[in-house]
């Protein structure tokens, strides 16, 4: 895998995480700004899915399994739009913790994706 994504998109869950808990704990809904955060994990995301399914294809292998890796990389493309709408159906704090809960659960994925590829000794 590329592991400087992998970094990036972590740190980047991780701080949304803690944006969007400091809002529930200020007794906030997620707000436009939150989103604007959001939308950039998942283009992180999307990046990642991208470079995931060039490495596959260009005969890279995983060192847990290739289908161990798809649903990972699909699960981490698809974690944090799933928390956005549930966000926006939840209009209060609930919201904002919903969405820092997965922002928490992308960060543990990048790791687990880590080492699923390899933990950076893989192909």
């Amino acid at each position: 895998m590329f592991t400087p994504l992998t970094v990036v998109l972590a740190v980047a869950a991780l701080a949304l995480a803690a944006w969007c808990g400091w809002a529930a704990y200020r007794d906030q809904p997620t707000k436009d700004w939150h989103f604007i955060g959001m939308a950039v994990v998942a283009v992180l995301a999307l990046a990642q899915l991208v470079v995931g399914i060039v490495r596959l294809a260009t005969g890279g292998e995983p060192a847990e399994g290739t289908v161990v890796f798809v649903a990972y990389l699909a699960a981490v493309t698809a974690c944090v739009p799933v928390v956005g709408l549930i966000s926006l159906t939840e209009r209060t704090k609930w919201g904002s913790l919903t969405v820092a809960a997965g922002a928490l659960v992308l960060a543990v994925l990048q790791a687990r994706l880590h080492e699923i590829w390899g933990g950076g000794h893989g192909a």
